[in-house]
């Protein structure tokens, strides 16, 4: 066999069938189904089929690639798509040849980047694979040049979460696929052509636990009859659904239907018939609609004073508000909100004092400079805005 007559492609819709039966009768695993973006290849010789590969989704959590990486935990969810598991390789028993699986481990490397990327919309930047230790060394990926990063702790996916029971630690490897793979996984800005859609974010366990103590002392605007859910744990859940780039109460409401029962417990929802349940939407709504605002912007910004992210720069801007009348004035509501530049979070909002259009033309100066001149803060500046700032 000449390994330059390899070749690879990936497996087309009607080959799909075949691909899963040699899986299963061959690999010690098994066939796998396809788990998120998913491209099956197979590698061919004189158009027989001598070797099999599944790239899948990443592990949601791997201790030892985190730490190599190095990215921020509110990055690490929103770049996972940027990394695929090797989750399969087989090769066929009669076709086992001398640097045949490192041949092949090179002609995915130099492909599946561009293949991703016509299939799903962005590149790759990592491949990633685990091996276990007990029934292989991982040669095959040490000859051709990944990465070991060392071993798993050995908690397996589960259902609810994790095991709890630990298995054997499986060996870690990866593979960069350009020079620069860890600088933009772990940067706080990526370019654009990596990005996938709206940041996406996701709280820790500590944060969800710490949500609902800062709502406690929130005036409840509900009667004492019929509260099936604290005000505290609603507003905890709205702020997390927000936190992590739900927009409206439908979509908060379908956030929090899908949290595991081990969140909701985090949250404090509220215990029945041997399950915990969420508020609504109309609850949700209600209760964002009554509670009072002033109050609720200030639990926010004590919350965001120990969790929030520290952001490098914050950008200055303001928005009017449409159909929103100033009581006092009779002009519409201007609003005026400090962002973060890396975490793209919202730091305070305030109504700013309103001003006509033609007041910043008479004296020649343009509009957006006159709001970032309400409150100025150094590009550099690692400090948050406190709650009396003038804007």
């Amino acid at each position: 066999m000449e390994l330059s007559q390899i070749d690879l492609r990936p497996v087309s819709p009607d080959e799909e069938t075949l691909f899963q039966e040699l899986m299963k009768t061959h690999h010690y695993l098994g066939s796998l189904p396809k788990i998120g973006n998913t491209i099956w290849y197979v590698a061919t010789y004189s158009g027989k089929w001598v070797a099999l590969l599944s790239f899948s989704a990443a592990a949601l959590k791997c201790g030892v690639r985190d730490n190599w990486i190095g990215w921020s935990y509110r990055h690490q969810y929103d770049r996972l798509p940027l990394v695929a598991n090797n989750s399969r390789f087989l090769i066929l028993p009669q076709h086992h040849r001398k640097n045949l699986a490192s041949k092949i481990l090179s002609l995915c490397k130099n492909r599946i980047q561009q293949d991703w990327h016509k299939k799903f919309g962005y590149p790759l930047l990592l491949m990633e694979t685990f091996v276990d230790p007990s029934k292989f060394a991982g040669t095959i990926y040490k000859a051709a040049n990944w990465q070991c990063l060392g071993k798993t702790k050995g908690y397996q996916r589960i259902r609810k979460g994790y095991s709890n029971h630990r298995s054997t630690p499986k060996l870690v490897f990866v593979q960069p696929l350009q020079r620069n793979t860890l600088f933009l996984l772990s940067s706080d800005i990526i370019p654009a052509n990596y990005r996938r859609g709206e940041t996406r974010m996701k709280l820790t366990a500590e944060q969800m636990r710490s949500l609902p103590d800062f709502f406690k002392e929130i005036d409840d605007p509900r009667r004492a009859q019929g509260k099936r859910h604290q005000l505290h744990t609603v507003l905890a859940i709205a702020a997390g659904a927000v936190l992590c780039g739900m927009r409206g109460y439908k979509a908060i409401s379908d956030w929090a239907r899908k949290l595991s029962p081990l969140m909701r417990e985090r949250f404090g929802c509220r215990f029945r018939n041997g399950k915990r349940i969420v508020p609504s939407e109309g609850i949700i709504r209600d209760i964002l609609m009554r509670v009072d605002p002033a109050q609720l912007d200030s639990a926010l910004q004590r919350w965001n004073e120990c969790y929030g992210a520290v952001d490098q720069s914050l950008a200055i801007d303001g928005k009017t508000m449409c159909n929103a009348i100033d009581q006092e004035t009779g002009r519409q509501t201007h609003i005026m909100s400090a962002i973060g530049h890396q975490s793209g979070q919202c730091y305070t909002q305030k109504k700013s004092v309103p001003f006509r259009l033609q007041e910043a033309t008479k004296k020649n100066k343009p509009m957006k400079s006159r709001l970032r001149s309400h409150c100025l803060m150094p590009s550099t500046s690692q400090e948050k805005p406190s709650p009396e700032m003038p804007c």
